[in-house]
């Protein structure tokens, strides 16, 4: 069989599906143009049946599930009912697809279907916050984080609740084309390219939003990362007290002003890992950490891994 011009994306359909689960990769992997008319993904939606129930409707698929093991990468939406049992002929197409060398990856309470499966046995997993203790409860072998976004054990792939399924997909996508490609299929699904909440997760580059009343401020932080700030000469630029501009900060984005300037450093970083030669002290020094020593500590904890480890997975590619 001739191999696909296309990196083929199967969306695996089975009775009792989300909806929102397996429309989120239709639509964000469809959307990615390495350049104009290049389309690098073939998405193709393969169900137990042609014609699929869910809660809110039927719908009919055009694919079976034997076309799964002619996939590059499988995604599993989440299920409804996570009590359900997950039918036989869906674990073993998902099992032939993983043997013949597939990617997987699961959205929400789609870890449930891996970890039927026993693809999740001894890794660390994700799901929706509320499913997580049942989740480890029912398979022991999985060791459960339910404080991240998602979690990438190399072909096996977890992400927390549907919106969570978004940041799993544009990191895929990175994964696969670099940050500029991911960047712009975000931009051209309407999508955020970070999530925040301080979870430990690759983070795409952006500049501060626009839609909170903080944004000058974030604005002019951005343009002075490289010198020394604290909350007292923040406050001072933006003529409110200590006191008020913590409250608007932890009421607008759920973060503490210092914590947002260090989160803003390492995007600084990533955009400079992912786009420059610039070594990594100067690196350090244009994020404004100071040094090496402080770049990789304060970037190791909130991306989850070091700044060279960083640019050799996500490095921009020609």
């Amino acid at each position: 069989m001739a191999k696909s011009k296309f990196h083929r994306v199967a969306v695996l359909a089975f009775h009792g599906i989300v909806p929102f689960d397996l429309t989120t990769p239709c639509e964000v992997f469809g959307r990615v143009r390495v350049r104009p008319g290049q389309r690098p993904y073939e998405v193709r939606v393969c169900g137990q049946s042609r014609r699929i129930r869910t809660d809110a409707f039927d719908m009919h698929v055009k694919w079976d599930l034997s076309e799964l093991v002619k996939a590059d990468t499988v995604i599993v939406p989440g299920l409804n009912d996570v009590t359900a049992s997950i039918p036989r002929s869906v674990i073993d197409a998902l099992l032939a697809a993983h043997a013949a060398g597939a990617r997987v990856a699961s959205i929400c309470t789609g870890a449930f279907v891996l970890a039927a499966s026993g693809l999740l046995d001894g890794l660390d997993a994700t799901t929706h916050w509320l499913a997580a203790s049942l989740l480890a409860a029912r398979y022991p072998n999985i060791d459960v984080n339910p404080n991240v976004l998602f979690v990438d054990n190399g072909r096996i792939l977890t992400s927390a609740g549907a919106a969570a399924g978004l940041d799993l997909c544009l990191h895929l996508i990175r994964s696969d084309h670099g940050a500029a490609v991911a960047a712009d299929a975000a931009r051209l699904s309407v999508m955020p390219l970070e999530r925040a909440g301080g979870q430990a997760q690759f983070i795409v580059y952006q500049p501060p939003e626009s839609s909170n009343g903080l944004q000058p401020l974030l604005e002019w932080i951005e343009k002075r990362l490289d010198r020394v700030l604290t909350v007292q000469s923040l406050a001072e630029h933006a003529m409110v007290s200590v006191r008020t501009l913590t409250r608007r900060f932890q009421e607008q984005l759920g973060v503490s002003p210092l914590q947002w300037v260090l989160h803003a450093r390492v995007r600084r970083a990533q955009h400079a890992l992912e786009t420059t030669d610039l070594s990594i002290e100067r690196v350090a020094a244009t994020a404004g950490f100071g040094s090496s020593t402080s770049l990789r500590e304060h970037f190791a904890r909130v991306v989850g891994i070091s700044p060279r480890a960083y640019r050799n997975t996500f490095r921009k590619r020609a």
